[in-house]
């Protein structure tokens, strides 16, 4: 199983009209290191939650106020049918596979279990006319998300980007007498992959690995 967020360019907020600030994991990165592996690429060393394949996914579309939420995410294994959890087993660097080393994790999901993602993140003011998108690069392969607890959408498929219009799950607060989302956003992503015991397209994927 190779479970991903993301497979090339990044999870991010993207909106046209605000810039969204930065997440409450930040203070996590120091703590954070690669799960023990047999075999390292000479660049894992210089991988860096705070910087994390930070590239725009699209550069010749580049929006000028957008943020990538790459980085560290609170993750949880549970039962594929299991309700959202109320407490994670630790973190998880996206955009890595949960199976790799590089996520820190390096741990087998499974086909009867749902991996959950979770992280905190804030938005400056919003015009009135503003609408905020989430984007996903890809995610494998059945995905479903919630902001604020706010069901927002699902997605089935480990190839393709998709976004959601995630502006009315946005918590509003009080600025400066006027009303706008900002700070204390909560973003919820739960993902099943049955690999090969299914019938999705899943390329060279199997839950045993093995062969030349």
């Amino acid at each position: 199983m190779m479970t991903r967020i993301v497979s090339w360019a990044a999870i991010s907020l993207c909106c046209a009209a605000v810039l969204i600030a930065s997440t409450e994991n930040d203070t996590s990165a120091a703590d954070w290191k690669p799960a023990e592996s047999p075999l390292v690429a000479r660049w894992a060393a210089e991988v860096s939650p705070d910087e994390v394949l930070p590239e725009y996914p699209r550069p010749q579309m580049r929006r000028r106020e957008w943020t990538n939420l790459n980085g560290l995410w609170d993750y949880a294994i549970a039962a594929r049918d299991a309700r959202q959890p109320q407490e994670y087993d630790g973190q998880i660097l996206v955009p890595f596979c949960i199976e790799s080393a590089l996520s820190g994790v390096k741990k087998t999901v499974g086909p009867d279990n749902r991996l959950w993602y979770r992280r905190q993140f804030d938005i400056p003011k919003m015009e009135n006319d503003g609408r905020l998108l989430l984007h996903f690069g890809a995610v494998d392969w059945v995905t479903q998300v919630w902001v604020n607890g706010k069901f927002v959408g699902e997605h089935q498929g480990g190839y393709d980007p998709f976004s959601f219009d995630i502006t009315d799950a946005l918590i509003a607060y009080q600025l400066d007498d006027q009303v706008n989302p900002a700070g204390g956003q909560e973003l919820v992503v739960a993902v099943w992959d049955p690999t090969d015991t299914h019938w999705q397209p899943r390329g060279k994927q199997v839950q045993n690995p093995k062969g030349i």
